[in-house]
């Protein structure tokens, strides 16, 4: 019986919280906005990187270079040590041109669904609020503390109605 009441108010407490996810409005144009604009400073910061790898593996490729980094090396053989080095770096070159290339398809995007983004939240900033959406944007800051005080109560709740049934079975 016990364990009842408990499963009971268990279910009862998952139960609030659970609606309180599901009234959980979706993100706001400029929400969005300022995720996507995140984004694109992250793009912009690796495609910076790449590109200072691409000048840098440029460089490497030069035949003195190649021939500098190969200079302690002895081998009988030293047209094939350079050619597998060159290799080595066309290849990881190539690489990095291709992640390059990735990053201003992913950037072209980002920048593209931020206009589309300013657009709506420009024609979401001049339509007029209804009186729930104000509402709704009021309290949606005080969301997480109005739900923590609810289940705050309701585990109070749980609590005293087993200390009262502890209570009622001792007598």
């Amino acid at each position: 019986m016990k364990y009842k009441s408990g499963l009971v108010m268990l279910l009862l407490i998952l139960a609030v919280a659970g609606i309180g996810y599901a009234q959980e409005q979706p993100p706001t144009a400029a929400e969005s906005l300022d995720n996507l604009r995140s984004q694109l400073l992250d793009v912009k910061a690796k495609e910076d990187e790449l590109q200072a790898r691409a000048q840098q593996l440029e460089e490497s490729l030069k035949p003195e270079n190649i021939e500098r980094s190969l200079a302690g090396v002895g081998s009988t053989r030293p047209e094939e040590l350079r050619e597998s080095r060159r290799r080595q770096l066309t290849i990881e070159r190539d690489g990095v041109l291709a992640q390059l290339k990735l990053l201003e398809t992913t950037r072209h995007r980002l920048e593209t669904a931020i206009a589309n983004t300013e657009a709506r939240a420009y024609q979401e900033s001049a339509q007029p609020q209804t009186f729930n959406q104000m509402m709704l944007t009021q309290l949606s800051a005080y969301r997480w503390l109005l739900y923590g005080g609810g289940g705050f109560a309701a585990l109070a709740l749980a609590g005293g109605v087993v200390l009262y049934r502890r209570k009622l079975r001792v007598r």
